[in-house]
């Protein structure tokens, strides 16, 4: 019901967002020429409205060039393997030297990939990079069946087997256990294909450790909370109609609830950006938002089985994890790199959570096991931004050729 409520008021508000668009097309020319301050205030009102609510669509990586040493570079988009839930898309570069392959895995959780386009930016520079271009669940016929906990698992053995051996894993916030987990299994049944390091940045390895405002609400509800109150049908006329899913405007109205006068202060200071015509400032703001309010549907089987394995139960941290009814042993991995990064103001995911993956895997030596705490950063500085590109990345750049 919520859902169909949802569509109506998106539908209802699309007039008044198409014509606020229209009259800043429209007049806008002639009231900056003009210059003067209501004109300009008035631009910016038009704006806001015409960019007010959220989108099903993915926005585009804009990737199209990359420096590789002093040369830039073209970059192009191939889907190397497809299936109903997820695309492994690799960014081909036209460069004579090889360099090492890299599967970045991006979460499942309210928003699309390319909310890792920066990670993705600066990996690019010195690897071959794949990533998991994950679909919006209502998008998605139900015809094509589940997409559970372990389905999100044998995609990525499944993906790393059409990258082929010697290939490298980074895992970025909540699919870290899924990663572990795929490494793990690959592991223990002498897959060829394992990873040679893994990275894991900011992940809920442990969140028994430290825990964070999100695991404290998935501590405080039952599993049947969650099933009840959070999980919604799609409606006609998407091409999902039918499926359970786990909205992601739900989610994305949670994570904004938490920080509300953040994101309030941040529109606020847009309006007036635009209204003086900074634009430059103006942009970093907008592109921001257009990601963040670009929002992705989990089917329900995936998000109520992660509450309940990760967040609730703390299965791989307690040894209790199965990957298709057999145990999942991180103690099998013994010739993959491990590398954990953790924010030191990440208030997702806290200190300790990620770096336990360390005290997991009991076989693997001492010299195939690094761990970075980056100062002064939040969840998001791990992976973006320019302690990330500067300070954090370096150190996973060196793991990676290390273990080549």
């Amino acid at each position: 019901m919520i859902y169909r409520a949802f569509e109506a008021q998106s539908r209802m508000f699309a007039p008044f967002r198409d014509a606020a668009r229209w009259a800043a097309a429209a007049y806008g020319p002639a009231m900056r020429a003009n210059g003067g301050r209501l004109g300009s205030e008035m631009l910016a009102t038009w704006e806001m409205i015409g960019r007010a609510g959220f989108t099903h669509h993915r926005p585009d990586y804009g990737i199209s060039t990359v420096m590789v040493g002093n040369s830039e570079v073209a970059v192009t988009e191939e889907a190397a393997h497809v299936t109903p839930f997820g695309t492994l898309l690799h960014f081909k570069k036209d460069v004579a030297t090889v360099q090492p392959r890299v599967l970045l895995v991006a979460p499942l959780s309210g928003h699309f990939a390319t909310l890792l386009r920066n990670t993705l930016r600066t990996l690019l520079a010195d690897h071959d990079v794949y990533i998991t271009d994950w679909h919006n669940a209502r998008d998605i016929p139900w015809t094509a069946g589940r997409f559970g906990f372990d389905e999100y698992v044998e995609h990525l053995i499944e993906f790393m087997g059409v990258i082929g051996p010697g290939a490298h894993m980074v895992a970025v916030c909540q699919p870290c256990v899924q990663a572990l987990a795929a490494a793990a299994v690959m592991a223990e049944t002498e897959d060829p294909n394992v990873p040679r390091s893994m990275t894991l940045m900011a992940g809920p390895v442990d969140v028994r450790i430290n825990p964070t405002k999100v695991n404290e609400l998935a501590f405080s509800k039952p599993y049947e909370w969650f099933e009840n109150n959070l999980i919604y049908t799609v409606p006609l006329p998407n091409a999902g109609a039918g499926r359970h899913v786990y909205p992601g405007f739900v989610q994305l109205t949670a994570f904004m609830a938490m920080n509300q006068e953040r994101h309030i202060k941040a529109h606020t200071e847009l309006h007036g950006l635009i209204a003086s015509g900074e634009t430059e400032k103006a942009e970093a703001i907008k592109t921001f938002y257009d990601e963040y309010f670009a929002v992705l549907d989990l089917t329900a089987e995936f998000y109520l089985e992660t509450i309940d394995k990760v967040f609730q139960r703390a299965l791989l941290a307690k040894g209790e994890l199965t990957y298709k009814g057999r145990p999942v042993r991180p103690s099998a991995i013994t010739r993959t790199a491990l590398l954990t990064v953790e924010g030191e103001r990440d208030d997702i995911c806290s200190l300790g959570q990620t770096v336990a993956a360390h005290d997991l895997c009991t076989k693997l030596k001492p010299f195939r096991k690094r761990h970075h705490m980056q100062a002064g950063v939040g969840h998001y500085g791990v992976f973006s931004g320019r302690r990330w590109e500067g300070q954090v990345y370096p150190i996973v750049r060196n793991m990676i050729l290390a273990s080549e």
